[in-house]
């Protein structure tokens, strides 16, 4: 296991992109748990990615277009980096037909094969043999696409889990598994569900490297899936990155974490992913408040658009009710 001390230098365009899109993701998600879900406008659980933004972005970034992605509930950066509109998004959790789901799901299990995203799998772990099978079919295709596999520290303590990982390893599949460790399983602490101290420990049983990184640093983030992707195009076999987070709201909108410690909450708040990307372009002179408190006006009215767009969007055709339902 190693772990990234020194971060290597990334260019102003980078940062700027990466920025943009940590921005996007943090007022979509806003919006739609802190006002559309409370206006009861959002039917059925809402659940958001709060101060995790920096390991879908900081990833996803780095796909190639043939590359395929299996995110989970708090990687909404990743649709975004790949191109799914806010105003799908949106159009998906207000249950409307223009969402990826067609209004079959008004929350979060969406996807979009077009776009190599995988539909979230609301049992997390057991996405992780999906995205091997996935690795499983580019390599009888003949090619050197990667997966991007996404999880949380609980999802590593599932049985579903653990077989997904031996296959890749046993196979040497390409598959880049990224922990989003934000150090609760919904409400167990990471102490009461491993007898280890970190996530990274548990590839050493699988004899696939891993690497222990800050999760709130998506420049970190974006170096240590550039080491994993490398590994994985060179057919050595899985990568896992442990990205060390923290939750920023309970474990869905209706949650009000009382069982996460307050300390938690003021420390990881100073640790905020877009306050340390600015602060990183600032030292620099790349950027100044001015021009994050612009970025900000031009994400707020593409939001405005996005959601108004999809309240004003309609509904799915009653008459469609039974299309694509088994018997």
């Amino acid at each position: 296991m190693t772990a990234a001390t020194v971060v290597p230098e990334v260019s102003q365009d980078l940062c700027e992109r990466l920025l943009h899109y940590l921005e996007l993701m943090r007022e979509i998600e806003d919006r739609i748990e802190l006002k559309l879900y409370r206006q009861g406008k959002i039917l059925g659980g809402c659940y958001t990615g709060r101060g995790q933004e920096a390991i879908p972005v900081g990833s996803a970034i780095l796909a190639e277009k043939e590359d395929w992605l299996c995110p989970t509930h708090r990687d909404m950066g990743a649709f975004l980096v790949r191109g799914m509109e806010p105003r799908r998004i949106f159009a998906q959790y207000l249950g409307r037909a223009a969402g990826p789901t067609r209004g079959r799901d008004g929350n979060m299990h969406m996807g979009d094969l077009g776009l190599h995203l995988v539909p979230i799998i609301s049992s997390i772990g057991a996405s992780v043999p999906v995205a091997g099978g996935i690795a499983l079919a580019l390599r009888y295709r003949g090619l050197s696409n990667v997966v991007f596999s996404y999880f949380g520290d609980g999802a590593t303590s599932r049985g579903d889990w653990h077989e997904g990982v031996n296959f890749a390893a046993v196979q040497k599949l390409p598959v880049v598994y990224l922990c989003n460790n934000n150090q609760y399983a919904y409400s167990t602490p990471l102490s009461k569900q491993m007898a280890v101290p970190n996530v990274a420990d548990r590839a050493a049983a699988y004899g696939i490297p891993a690497e222990i990184i800050d999760g709130n640093d998506v420049i970190a983030v974006y170096h240590a899936t550039r080491r994993a992707i490398a590994q994985c195009r060179a057919g050595r076999g899985p990568y896992l990155i442990e990205c060390k987070t923290f939750r920023m709201t309970g474990h869905s909108a209706h949650d009000p974490a009382e069982y996460v410690p307050r300390a938690l909450f003021e420390e990881w708040s100073k640790r905020d992913p877009i306050l340390m990307l600015q602060k990183y372009m600032v030292e620099r002179n790349w950027s100044t408040e001015v021009d994050f408190k612009r970025l900000h006006a031009r994400i707020r009215a593409e939001v405005d658009e996005a959601a108004e767009w999809a309240l004003n969007s309609p509904l799915p055709d009653p008459d469609t009710l039974e299309d694509g339902v088994y018997e």
